[in-house]
């Protein structure tokens, strides 16, 4: 059984969307969707609720420390985390038991962005591939229960770029797979920047995680590079 954990933080605009496709997978998998709410000021609990999720509200705006929390709350065998913008393919779960049932122990979707620029297509014809570069949280990211629990789930010192360390730990000993399927992304940080600053931005941050560099340095340099529709 798949237990769905959403971080969120001012997501009302999204979030009751993002919901109905997961309720549209199949239910027989589902155990349940968790959301895990960092304190927003608009009604994101109140729809994420009024939308079947079971819902917790924490103080903290840290996607490891809301991921772990909604891991701590999982009653399912696979834990599979999704983002507030993000629609992954009504045949998820189906896609995520049979990746399962054939070795895989984590993996990851391939993404599209909901916007018709031909670099955004471009960056995700990259993301069928298994490179590190190219991977992050958009595409959402199961993983077992027990493989994520041996590996002491996010750190939560990562303030930024806690799948990369989760996956790159994780993947030293567990099977790693990518489904060849589309989840649909946002394309909103596009919107109020320009497709090289983005990434700039992005490979900045790589190449600070690669080098060690401290999490609240990477998030300081990525956030002065860009602007973002919101803080998190």
């Amino acid at each position: 059984m798949i237990s769905i954990i959403i971080p969120t933080l001012h997501e009302a605009p999204n979030i009751a969307r993002c919901l109905q496709r997961l309720h549209a997978g199949d239910a027989a998998l589902i155990r349940e969707i968790i959301v895990v709410d960092a304190s927003s000021k608009d009604d994101t609990a109140g729809i994420a609720r009024a939308n079947g999720a079971k819902v917790a509200v924490v103080a903290a705006r840290s996607r490891a420390f809301q991921m772990n929390a909604g891991a701590a709350m999982a009653t399912g065998d696979i834990l599979y985390f999704v983002h507030a913008d993000v629609l992954p393919p009504t045949s998820f779960a189906g896609d995520i038991m049979q990746a399962i049932n054939e070795g895989a122990e984590m993996g990851r979707f391939r993404f599209r962005f909901d916007s018709p620029r031909l670099m955004l297509k471009i960056n995700s014809w990259f993301t069928r591939f298994d490179r590190t570069w190219v991977s992050g949280g958009d595409e959402t990211l199961f993983i077992r229960r027990d493989v994520f629990g041996q590996h002491g789930g996010y750190n939560e010192r990562f303030i930024i770029m806690e799948e990369y360390d989760l996956v790159a730990r994780a993947r030293k000993t567990a099977k790693y797979t990518v489904i060849q399927k589309d989840v649909l992304v946002s394309a909103r940080k596009y919107e109020h920047n320009s497709w090289w600053a983005v990434q700039r931005a992005n490979l900045t941050a790589f190449r600070m995680f690669r080098q060690g560099a401290e999490p609240a340095a990477i998030k300081q340099v990525y956030h002065r590079m860009i602007r973002h529709p919101k803080d998190i």
